[in-house]
């Protein structure tokens, strides 16, 4: 059977550029990695951590089309194995990337799960719907979830 390689699409995100952090005076600049990203040949990107971009759609918008980039998805750094004390947290910076994430059209977002230093394989999310509430999910939905 024949692999339909014209299907396939292949992106990049800000870790591998050394970005961990919305704001580090090491790391990349924001807009020397989406320069640096786009003459690499990629079309794809995804946000990174929160902030690191430009969080305001339209500017963001304007950035990765002036390069010829789309985003393709959006990223969290949580530690939900922590337990109750880093939900809310959490809860609000998926909300922000998911709402960040649809503006920009991407198709979906996804988070590893850390657990006792092993990294537990991804969960998605599509922002297809409306992107999730802070008040739509209980501790006990998230410890369900965070069980899994």
């Amino acid at each position: 059977m024949a692999v339909a390689l014209d299907r396939i699409r292949v992106g990049s995100a800000p870790d591998s550029w050394g970005v961990w952090f919305p704001d580090d005076p090491q790391q990349v600049p924001w807009q020397r990695f989406l320069d640096e990203v786009a003459e690499a040949g990629y079309s794809w990107i995804e946000l990174g951590p929160y902030g690191y971009l430009p969080t305001d759609p339209a500017r963001l918008t304007d950035e990765v089309q002036s390069r010829g980039l789309k985003v393709s998805a959006g990223t969290i750094f949580c530690g939900l194995h922590r337990g109750p004390s880093e939900w809310d947290a959490t809860w609000e910076q998926v909300s922000r990337v998911a709402a960040l994430t649809q503006a920009m059209g991407a198709a979906t977002w996804s988070s590893s799960r850390r657990s006792g230093g092993t990294t537990r394989p991804p969960r998605s999310w599509s922002p297809r719907s409306s992107p999730p509430s802070s008040g739509a999910t209980s501790p006990g939905a998230w410890s369900a979830s965070a069980a899994r």
